[in-house]
């Protein structure tokens, strides 16, 4: 039998100044005070029944300060009953799991409502990290900066809290994932002035950096700077991650802001906001049933117009290929009901919007139904318009492509891809790439008609008599309507794939990436002979596997602590001549944690001959910053370098005939650490 330590008061009311050390099951006393609770085992049960736990400043201690219950290293928890109050940190656990808190109030613990722009270290009412397969349920934490910042957890439930009235984030996931939301009150995720414009990225719910998988359901997220904000200001995406039946209505700004893509969006609610949805680069997104309306309102929020006024549904400022709308309703917004635009300030060249389907949106009391510019490879299909004052479907320039399919699908009607291979991967010894059907792969393109309700049923078979046309574009300007498809590739890269089928009332579509890697003799890839400089820690390199790398192997350098400024990448006791070579080739993936990530020009390449021959090769741009393309992003890119300068880089320095030691440099305003993954390096 487990000891139990129950705790009584001598006198009530009494309180204890020291933080109380629990190292077995316990009991607290709802007549005392206490000053703290640090837990120091596992396997336990703490019951507050109702007791306080509460920070008093002194003469000269500040208003907030301190953990409220702290615990390290500890699993299977169970904390119930008990309130904390005043601390910088209400409940504070690291590297745990099997923690189960229930009916617990963390109210009342830092907040900064004058804070501006920028950010904090975490605190507030709960802030975990590294907790895995835990629980938070029936849970208060009102009136905090951050109600529940989780950073790197996976596998939790979050069940009926009340997160409300947040002075930063409501929630907050950094790197955490497959987790799941379920009823919590979420509101009032606001920080912001009477008379001011924003709302300085406070949000009731904040996902980033690699917050993968996630599943939010019946959340209230509504009268937030943003309802949930996906954000990406260091390259590192947050994907796949699932929204169904969320209301983020009457947030300031958007009611969802994602630059994430891969995320879908089912039957959520965003109105009277400024954007009901807003997603720049959000390639491969899909919104099913959602309603956005009333957006950008005179008498309501309508901040950061732009040239099409507001919008229900909107995909501006970034790529957005690849994308899924059905079913969805967007009335009385004050601009497009859906717009989809490509990039401005090129005209469209640097990037369209591209391979859409839009089908049984009902597009109401809007200024247009549908506003497109810059935009490519549209399909169109059993849209219901409605009193659109100046148009249904807007061609506002440079829109091809567009295909409207005139049948009349019902509700309950479905088209779908299933089975599609994501990832092509070539074989690194072929010098021409092809997709082919390989044994391993499962099947390009097997197609499902289904005549059945909305939701999707798992095994259904093939309506007979169902004449399914398909379009297919390869990335590299071939084209095919074929089933099942072959295409070669005569230059290596990255290659996005994307198919539509249609059968004449609904359409369907689904993307691949094409890796054909660089065919290439000689490479620098010995673990070895690699070094990190000017880096503050102990950098660690060395080969490993990567099956979404282009040669299936990659060199990784982690390099930890790091405290920012630049660090190079060093392959030293090399003797190579340039005799006839034209240019040096690399694929290069690189994570780096840190708000704000990137400074100055990246990646900076440095050629040494000896101490007097040295040549840099800068880029026009940081790449890494804005990289090649968007799915690059925390992907891979190929970069090639011209040996005598030009096409975006820079030559400083003479030309040489051999090369002792090549660097690759990189620069960081932040201290997290850096991980460089390196592949098929070559001069050729």
């Amino acid at each position: 039998m487990r000891t139990l330590l129950v705790l009584v008061a001598l006198t009530a009311l009494a309180r204890a100044e020291e933080p109380l050390v629990v190292s077995a099951d316990a009991v607290l006393d709802p007549a005392k005070t206490y000053a703290g609770l640090v837990i120091r085992a596992s396997n336990v049960v703490i019951d507050g029944h109702g007791a306080v736990i509460e920070h008093r400043p002194g003469v000269e201690a500040p208003a907030f300060a301190g953990v409220g219950i702290a615990a390290s290293g500890v699993s299977n928890v169970t904390l119930k009953n008990v309130r904390v109050r005043g601390f910088e940190i209400g409940l504070k656990v690291e590297r745990g799991s099997g923690w189960k808190v229930e009916d617990c109030d963390f109210s009342d613990n830092f907040t900064d409502p004058e804070f501006g722009w920028g950010e904090l270290p975490p605190s507030g009412g709960i802030v975990w990290t590294e907790v895995k397969s835990s629980s938070i349920g029936r849970t208060k934490s009102n009136r905090n900066w951050d109600a529940c910042n989780l950073t790197r957890c996976d596998e939790l439930v979050l069940e009926e809290n009340d997160f409300s009235h947040a002075s930063n984030t409501c929630l907050k996931l950094w790197t955490s994932s497959r987790n799941e939301f379920r009823k919590n009150n979420l509101s009032w995720g606001l920080r912001i002035q009477p008379g001011e414009t924003h709302a300085r990225d406070s949000t009731c719910v904040l996902i980033e950096s690699g917050s993968d998988d996630n599943r939010f359901f019946d959340n209230d997220c509504t009268h937030g700077g943003d309802g949930i904000f996906i954000r990406v200001l260091n390259g590192w995406t947050s994907r796949r991650n699932y929204f169904e039946g969320n209301d983020t209505s009457y947030a300031n700004n958007n009611g969802f802001e994602a630059w994430s893509p891969e995320n879908t969006y089912v039957r959520n609610k965003a109105n009277h906001c400024s954007y009901g949805f807003w997603l720049g680069a959000s390639d491969k997104t899909r919104l099913i049933g959602n309603e956005a309306g009333f957006n950008g309102s005179p008498d309501g929020f309508h901040n950061a117009p732009e040239s099409f006024g507001h919008g229900g549904i909107v995909f501006v400022n970034g790529p957005s290929s690849h994308t899924f709308l059905d079913g969805n309703w967007c009335h009385h917004n004050q601009g497009g009901g859906i717009v989809l635009r490509g990039d401005e300030a090129t005209g469209g060249a640097a990037w369209k919007a591209y391979h859409w389907v839009i089908q049984r949106n009902k597009l109401e009391s809007n200024r247009w139904g549908v506003y497109a510019r810059h935009a490519d490879w549209l399909t169109l299909g059993s849209n219901e318009f409605v009193d659109n004052r100046e148009g249904e479907f807007f061609d506002a320039g440079n829109v091809t492509n567009v295909v409207e399919l005139q049948g009349t699908a019902s509700a309950s009607s479905e088209l779908r891809i299933v089975n599609f291979d994501r990832w092509w991967h070539t074989d690194p010894s072929r010098h021409r790439g092809d997709i082919d059907h390989r044994p391993d792969a499962v099947r390009a393109a097997l197609l499902a008609h289904k005549r059945v309700p909305f939701a999707p049923r798992p095994t259904v078979k093939t309506s007979p008599g169902v004449t399914l046309r398909y379009r297919w574009e390869f990335g590299n300007g071939r084209t095919s309507s074929d089933a099942e498809p072959t295409c070669s590739y005569d230059s290596p890269g990255i290659f996005h794939v994307g198919v539509t089928v249609d059968d004449g009332e609904l359409a369907a579509l689904d993307w691949s990436e094409v890796v054909v890697p660089d065919d290439v003799e000689e490479t620098f890839e010995e673990a070895t002979r690699w070094s990190v400089r000017d880096a503050s820690g102990v950098s660690r390199v060395r080969i490993i596997s990567d099956r979404h790398a282009p040669s299936s192997e990659a060199l990784h350098a982690h390099i930890e602590p790091y405290d920012g400024g630049r660090v190079e990448l060093v392959y030293s006791k090399m003797n190579r001549s340039l005799h006839a070579l034209k240019e040096l080739v690399f694929w290069l993936r690189v994570r780096n944690e840190n708000i704000p990530a990137w400074q100055d020009a990246n990646p900076i390449v440095t050629l040494k001959q000896d101490d007097e021959h040295i040549a840099r090769y800068v880029p026009e741009r940081d790449l890494l910053s804005q990289p090649l393309h968007n799915e690059g992003r925390d992907g891979w890119n190929r970069f090639v370098v011209p040996l005598a300068g030009g096409n975006g880089w820079k030559r400083e320095g003479p030309e040489l005939t051999t090369v002792t030691e090549l660097a690759l440099g990189f620069d960081s305003w932040g201290a997290p650490p850096l991980d460089i993954w390196l592949d098929l390096l070559a001069f050729r």
